[in-house]
């Protein structure tokens, strides 16, 4: 049984999701404010985190950004209905997808699939792939540029091993969402365009050199750079 984490001070929402998670295989455990949100978070033993924006004592982005200074585990922002701004902020800050309240479980349970459902697939072939001077081992879900480690959240692994899979080539933001993410596109979603942007951050960062290509109208493309060797 997967074991999640929710951190969010709505005692009774926490209950009815127990609930409603145990029926689909799923233990949940509850924390109701920030601080002790982040000290289960960092434990270990959980699969996923579901992640209040609106926290008591420590807010929901502070949290994230404690949590991803120490750990990539998957989070899931709970965010106000309409409020885009923390939603770019909170993929910004690491978080791999959204929801906003109010929610239909069905769909957070949807989502939780979703991202777990990436960790646990092994896709058959080579344990390492490489495009240029990029490589990834799929099994223990590392990316290197070089010989320099990248230090990448779930979903930012998941979208960099579809480029890699698929380099040179022109994906769309629709197939991006659908492969990386395992969802559709909603119409004013602009989560996939702020995971390539933090990727492309993390990979341009030593070197400056653009590796994920924005083709105009179409989507994004990564272009592999040959590998330098160093004396």
């Amino acid at each position: 049984m997967n074991r999640l984490l929710i951190i969010d001070d709505d005692k009774g929402l926490c209950a009815l999701l127990a609930e409603r998670l145990e029926a689909e295989g799923f233990q949940l455990e509850a924390a109701h404010d920030g601080k002790a949100g982040l000290g289960f978070a960092t434990s270990g033993v959980h699969s996923l985190v579901i992640l209040d924006i609106m926290l008591p004592g420590m807010s929901g982005m502070e949290v994230l950004r404690a949590l991803r200074s120490r750990s990539n585990i998957p989070v899931l922002m709970l965010t106000a209905r309409g409020d885009d701004v923390d939603r770019i902020i909170g993929l910004e800050a690491g978080a791999d997808d959204y929801l906003p309240k109010p929610f239909n479980p069905e769909e957070l349970i949807a989502r939780i699939r979703a991202v777990l459902r990436r960790l646990d697939e092994r896709p058959a072939g080579p344990d390492r792939l490489s495009a240029g001077d990029i490589t990834l081992d799929v099994n223990v879900r590392e990316a290197w540029i070089g010989r320099t480690l990248v230090q990448l959240t779930t979903i930012e692994f998941d979208m960099l091993e579809v480029f890699v899979r698929n380099a040179g080539r022109t994906l769309t933001r629709d197939f991006l969402t659908d492969v990386a993410m395992g969802r559709s596109l909603g119409i004013f979603d602009r989560s996939v365009d702020v995971h390539v942007s933090n990727l492309r951050r993390k990979l341009n960062a030593d070197s400056g050199v653009e590796r994920i290509k924005t083709v105009r109208g179409s989507g994004y493309m990564l272009a592999p750079r040959t590998a330098i060797q160093k004396d």
